[in-house]
């Protein structure tokens, strides 16, 4: 299947550049405004767009994202109208296809990425990052935890980076992130398509078998450690986010 040079979501793009290193699909979170939170909306839609890539004549796919930020984690105002049992699964759903996607994909990373948002680049299989970015796991601080997304995290990053990162909840730069697994290099800015760039013509010299193959070599103990956590870190995420405490903690934030 064929995918067309453009494809029109309301949150997410789906296209394929004219003249890349490596044909690739390039999926990028398209909800500026909203720093490109995890609604239900963008997790619906970016799951289509991952399954149609899936099935496209690409070598591999690229995740960006438009806007200042790349992702500001979960959708604060929708989980306090509806909860997050939904949309946790959902997540889930996103988290497990990235590492499960027969392809590479390679995130993108120009702005800055808070919460759920690391998950998506913790789930991709090389991350390239803005060097004058900051990532932040800022669940404890309102009354939550990383649950969901720590079933992609935690393989990446060293057992005392996430420790601290996850329990205080302070922002850490890109060369951090870097340092401690979670993210592939950094560059400057101006140099981030350079570098996916470089990445994707490396992808090039690969067989498309061979690839999907040794993606599914790579991440076999993640995937399966992955579904055997899975329902317990839905059920934990929506149990929070529920709770009097983080409903209060999400309330003043958005009250900011």
């Amino acid at each position: 299947m064929t995918t067309p040079s453009q494809v029109a979501y309301d949150v997410v793009a789906l296209d394929r550049p004219d003249a890349p290193p490596v044909p690739y699909a390039r999926i990028t979170l398209d909800a500026p405004r909203r720093r490109n939170a995890l609604s239900l909306a963008l997790l619906d839609e970016l799951r289509a767009a991952l399954d149609r890539a899936a099935h496209d004549d690409v070598r591999a796919v690229v995740l960006a994202a438009s806007g200042s930020a790349f992702c500001s984690g979960a959708d604060l105002t929708e989980a306090l109208a509806q909860g997050m049992t939904v949309s946790a699964r959902r997540l889930a759903d996103v988290l497990r296809d990235l590492l499960a996607l027969p392809k590479p994909v390679v995130a993108r990373v120009h702005g800055p990425v808070r919460a759920g948002g690391i998950g998506l680049v913790a789930a991709c299989d090389v991350a390239v990052s803005a060097d004058q970015i900051t990532y932040a796991f800022t669940e404890a601080r309102l009354a939550l935890a990383p649950a969901v997304i720590s079933l992609a995290v935690l393989p990446r990053m060293t057992p005392r980076a996430a420790s601290h990162a996850f329990l205080t909840g302070a922002p850490f730069t890109a060369a951090e992130a870097a340092a401690w697994g979670l993210v592939t290099s950094t560059v400057p800015l101006a140099d981030l398509d350079t570098e996916v760039d470089a990445v994707l013509a490396g992808l090039a010299a690969g067989d498309p078998q061979g690839l999907a193959a040794t993606k599914e070599l790579l991440n076999a103990d993640t995937l399966a450690r992955f579904d055997t956590h899975v329902d317990h870190a839905v059920a934990l995420s929506a149990e929070l986010f529920g709770s009097e405490r983080a409903r209060a903690a999400m309330e003043r934030l958005l009250a900011r």
